[in-house]
């Protein structure tokens, strides 16, 4: 007798800027007998509470819940990622972590499609929707790598294009389109059988970040063999950053585990930049201020030469101090390259 087939019963949903209204929006066209479990992951503050599963459920006819570490998957039922824990999917149960943040972000979209990749193959359905930047690219070629499908929204739709935009430049998508044709793609595809001997074993390094994104030591789970030692640095922690080649895909890991795709690599940088610089500016004005104190200190107690002293170097610090502010507050100094249109 055959073996009975598996079936797509994973969908894994990412979406950032622009996020509540195209979620809302996909979620309203979706049939309340979904043969498959929804995991939604959104980028959201660390530091406030998260009501977007109440403000999704208000859409749907389907169950929708906020995720707790453990519930076991469920066909029909919507999973929404909470404040500041990754939300993955570990064989047929969730699993929230607090593992180091991926394209800064934690929850992480990446986080969510790899897992899905590793522990779903091609159960999994993975859809990316509007947000700035490029999470979720790399787990989207997961997915793909993995057997799965990858559905895409139409950047043109979209209220923020870059994420879409960089999904379609480098991963092999099965379905780019407006969120009712996304809406319909899920309602077709969840549940259609998929050979089980499709489903191959997911490469050691997919492995290997899957199980750092859930808490694992990075340098203990192998982190340095993924990839050659770069040039970088990681702003987050300063460890050494390795760079990792998948398809057309460059991204980088620290040691520690924190991850970057090129552009947020660029952003964080640009952050940092921009925190250096600012913290230059106010330690030279405080210097300038302790400064001027000590020129009048001095001139009260009659000591003119030295009060004269301290007026010089202030000026001199002055003139420093002008070119430093002309650089912080230049624009082309942040510019990562992309088109602004």
């Amino acid at each position: 007798m055959q073996p009975h087939p598996d079936t797509r019963d994973i969908v894994a949903v990412g979406a950032s800027a622009g996020g509540v209204p195209a979620l809302t929006a996909l979620f309203s066209r979706l049939p309340a007998s979904l043969p498959a479990a929804v995991l939604v992951v959104l980028h959201i503050p660390s530091h406030s509470p998260s009501f977007l599963h109440s403000i999704i459920s208000r859409a749907t006819r389907l169950r929708v819940v906020a995720a707790e570490n453990g519930m076991r998957l469920e066909k029909g039922t919507v999973y929404v990622a909470i404040p500041d824990r990754h939300l993955t999917v570990d064989a047929d149960r969730v699993k929230l972590t607090r593992g180091p943040k991926e394209c800064r972000a934690r929850p992480s979209i990446d986080a969510l499609f790899r897992s899905a990749a590793v522990h779903c193959g091609p159960r999994a359905i993975g859809v990316l929707l509007t947000g700035a930047l490029d999470d979720g690219t790399a787990g989207l070629w997961a997915i793909k790598d993995q057997g799965g499908m990858v559905l895409v929204q139409e950047p043109s739709e979209a209220e923020h294009a870059s994420m879409p935009e960089s999904a379609i430049e480098h991963v092999e998508t099965d379905f780019v389109g407006n969120l009712a044709s996304l809406a319909q793609q899920i309602a077709e595809r969840s549940g259609e059988p998929v050979a089980t001997g499709r489903r191959g074993v997911a490469p050691e390094r997919m492995v290997v970040e899957n199980r750092i994104a859930g808490g694992a030591s990075g340098m203990e789970s192998g982190i340095m063999e993924l990839g050659n030692v770069s040039r970088y640095t990681c702003p987050e922690c300063h460890g050494v950053l390795v760079e990792i080649h998948e398809g057309s895909i460059v991204r980088f890991r620290c040691h520690t585990g924190h991850a970057f795709s090129m552009k947020t690599l660029m952003a964080e940088l640009n952050v940092e930049i921009d925190r250096t610089l600012w913290d230059t500016v106010r330690s030279i004005e405080e210097k300038i201020m302790l400064l001027r104190q000590a020129a009048e200190l001095a001139r009260h107690s009659g000591n003119l030469a030295n009060a004269d002293r301290y007026l010089r170097v202030t000026e001199a610090a002055n003139k420093s101090l002008k070119p430093l502010r002309e650089l912080v507050e230049d624009p082309a100094l942040f510019h990562d390259g992309e088109s602004s249109s």
